[in-house]
């Protein structure tokens, strides 16, 4: 079959990878891609939520799927899209429905559906503009620290911690009345603050069966023992040390079946990734927030511990027959880190020469933000590229990936030296 996956990402290049080596695969093409994924397929310079532009692409190059990378097309739309013409309904889109894209466009909507079907959450109260009063008091009412988030999509930047009740005041007035992060904090949800460990959790499905992915755990702060700006994700580990076998039934039981049969209770069409964003707080699973993909990076964790073959898998889930497979992972340890821009998170510069890709070994190179120039590699984004490797133990991956980004060379050069410094 021909597939066009969609997304320029480390998320997108690990799925290419992983995607070129199904026997089911014909042709792969990528929108808009980077200098990663044209080594497994050919990229076409189409913007992801160009929606006009990549149906006249699936047409012309008979595609018959489409994978999503990223939240922005799915939250526009891109299934209701495929789904509602003539000419491209039959093509099996992986992602779900704008609706269902609404577990992580809106903040108010994925609690309100957790509490509705009894997955375990935080408490929360949700404010617009017109209420920002009301939400000044309600600061007062609550013990911190005060977790406030924007409740639409503010490229993961939309969540504030803090412990001072004035500093909170203050910043839910810049979310409402002064629209810090944009339409994104026209209603911002103020959350219980939850005590824990986070780690992430995956699941693939069809709207009816499901498979649960590894598990995976990201380091979010730019800085050396998680201090610092939150980021896109400076590194990743699968699968999660704390994460046995009785706190993932727990996590099987108590969210993923509750949250698959809700969104089938409400007739939601979702057939894709549920990203479950978690707090292991004593034991049990406690719910963070919801994505409609899979994360970045981890993604370039989860899929090299994959054994089964992943388009086998999304095949199923066109046809509505996952139920009927299983997922073969594999059980060693896979790390990734991540190289990033001089300056990021804040103001960086792009287009500078990368070098020493051919003295790496032992890794897997994700490009992240990058570009093609010639035969130069450009980097071309705050987060550029993603060394993954799987070894028998945490340390032996780490080693590994840490010896690679010594080898990689460009100007303002970054990454963390701790990756999995909390699970030694």
């Amino acid at each position: 079959m021909n597939v066009l996956i969609l997304g320029s990402g480390g998320r997108e290049h690990a799925f290419s990878w992983k995607i070129a080596q199904s026997k089911k695969l014909s042709k792969l093409f990528i929108a808009p891609g980077n200098a990663g994924t044209k080594d497994f397929g050919v990229n076409v310079p189409i913007a992801a939520d160009d929606f006009p532009s990549i149906k006249k692409l699936v047409l012309k190059e008979n595609i018959t799927m489409v994978v999503v990378g990223p939240e922005d097309p799915l939250v526009k739309g891109i299934y209701d899209f495929f789904f509602a013409d003539k000419e491209i309904a039959h093509v099996t889109v992986i992602g779900p429905s704008a609706q269902g894209a609404q577990l992580e466009g809106s903040k108010e909507f994925s609690k309100k559906f957790m509490i509705k079907h009894g997955i375990p959450t935080a408490a929360y109260a949700s404010f617009t503009k017109e209420q920002l009063a009301e939400g000044l008091k309600y600061l007062e009412t609550i013990q911190p620290p005060f977790v406030l988030k924007a409740d639409g999509l503010a490229a993961g930047k939309g969540v504030v911690i803090l412990d001072n009740v004035k500093e909170a005041q203050r910043e839910l007035t810049d979310m409402l009345a002064h629209a810090k992060f944009g339409v994104a904090s026209s209603k911002v949800v103020i959350e219980q603050f939850l005590k824990g460990i986070e780690l992430s959790v995956f699941v693939l499905t069809d709207g009816n069966g499901y498979v649960i992915l590894p598990s995976a755990k990201d380091y979010k702060r730019i800085g050396e023992g998680d201090t610092g700006l939150n980021t896109g994700g400076m590194g990743a580990i699968s699968p999660v040390p704390f994460a046995n076998a009785e706190f993932l039934k727990k996590v099987e039981e108590r969210v993923v079946i509750p949250t698959v049969a809700g969104l089938k209770k409400e007739g939601i069409d979702y057939k894709g990734f549920i990203f479950i964003g978690l707090m292991n707080d004593g034991g049990d699973p406690q719910v963070i927030e919801y994505n409609v993909r899979m994360g970045d990076p981890e993604t370039e964790v989860v899929m090299p511990r994959i054994k089964s073959d992943v388009l086998e898998l999304f095949e199923a889930v066109g046809q509505g027959k996952l139920s009927e497979k299983k997922i073969e992972l594999d059980d060693r340890t896979c790390v990734t880190v991540m190289l990033v821009a001089g300056g990021y998170p804040g103001d960086y510069e792009k287009g500078k020469t990368m070098t020493g890709f051919e003295n790496c070994t032992g890794s897997m190179l994700f490009h992240a933000g990058t570009k093609s120039d010639g035969d130069k590699v450009l980097t071309n984004g705050g987060r550029i590229l993603a060394i993954s490797t799987i070894a028998p133990t945490m340390k032996e991956a780490l080693a590994t990936s840490f010896a690679n980004a010594e080898k990689i060379n460009y100007e303002g050069k970054y990454y963390r030296h701790d990756i999995g410094f909390d699970l030694v």
